[in-house]
């Protein structure tokens, strides 16, 4: 599982930094999900490792042009592509209107299907492998954080002790790996868990933008092993912050501590702490820091890969309500 952000900047870009688009690689399937889509996202994957002919789900926390201004650029050069089989987007109410919108005036014509989905808290997405959740945030328009759940797997499976049971190999392989309970021929019953190692504990992504400090964030995130918040002001500028409701560093910093994530990255920079400005980039994490030390600072093209936990490490008695 491996985060990398394409756009790190607020409201509008800037020579270094993009507009919001962060893409999800997942493990073990050549596939992409994106979280929002700001102005200038398709050229980002030209400019990154990443192929948008594996875009499969777009996530949009809320319908401000800086999260969705690069929406269709990208989708219509998908399609010129002829590479996209079918994708899936997710936001708040307007997102279909907007798409359907932008579709009649410019006259494109998508070669393959898009399906919108509009989200309420709760569960959005689930297949074998992964689940997806939004919350509410706190922001001028209708907005949503999502959270994406890896769900755990069985441990590696002990051929050699399986057969040394003289248990016969075929269907019944894939149930003990799966660490069901099995009654074999000669009546024997067999816990599958006994003969598979330690389960791989599924991994927590949360996206968090845009919105000041909410509760809502707080729940969200629980036990998450990355955080991705907003964190668009110094905190000197909290005032800015509370008026126009966006987040300062420390109350991404705080949303960590409180949710007791395992990492936190601070993205969605407002534009005014650039290299030769008073307050800069580097206050900013200072600030966060501060309050939660494993805070790191996005840039365009960061790509972090999600650590897998121990079973050891695992939090318990600690239970997400969405």
């Amino acid at each position: 599982m491996q985060v990398t952000f394409l756009g790190t900047s607020s409201g509008v870009p800037t020579r270094a930094r993009n507009v919001s688009a962060i893409a999800l690689r997942l493990p073990q399937r050549a596939e992409l999900w994106l979280f929002d889509c700001g102005e200038g996202t398709q050229h980002q994957f030209l400019r990154s490792d990443l192929k948008s002919s594996q875009i499969s789900r777009i996530f949009i926390t809320h319908v401000h042009g800086d999260h969705i201004f690069g929406l269709m650029g990208l989708l219509a050069s998908c399609g010129l592509a002829g590479s996209v089989d079918r994708i899936d987007l997710y936001g708040p109410p307007g997102l279909d209107e907007y798409l359907r919108a932008c579709t009649r005036y410019s006259q494109t014509h998508f070669s393959y299907p898009i399906k919108v989905h509009t989200v309420k808290p709760g569960l959005v997405f689930e297949d074998e492998a992964f689940t997806v959740y939004c919350g509410p945030l706190k922001h001028r328009v209708p907005a949503f954080g999502y959270r994406v759940v890896e769900k755990d797997r069985a441990g590696h499976f002990d051929v050699a002790k399986a057969a040394a049971l003289g248990i016969p190999s075929g269907p019944i392989y894939g149930k003990l790996k799966r660490g069901d309970r099995v009654t074999l021929p000669d009546g024997r019953e067999i816990n599958g868990a006994e003969l598979c190692g330690s389960p791989e504990i599924g991994r927590k992504f949360v996206y968090c933008t845009d919105t000041i400090y909410c509760d809502e964030a707080v729940e969200l995130a629980q036990d998450a092993d990355l955080l991705i918040h907003e964190a668009t002001f110094a905190h000197q500028d909290a005032e800015l912050a509370y008026q126009r409701l966006h987040s300062t560093s420390t109350m991404a910093a705080q949303v960590a501590l409180t949710a007791q994530v395992k990492q936190l990255i601070m993205t969605h920079f407002s534009p005014r702490y650039a290299p030769g400005n008073t307050l800069q980039l580097k206050d900013l994490l200072e600030e966060a820091r501060a309050i939660f030390p494993q805070t790191d600072m996005a840039h365009d093209f960061l790509a972090y890969d999600v650590p897998r936990r121990q079973s050891a490490e695992v939090a318990t008695g600690v239970a997400v309500r969405v």
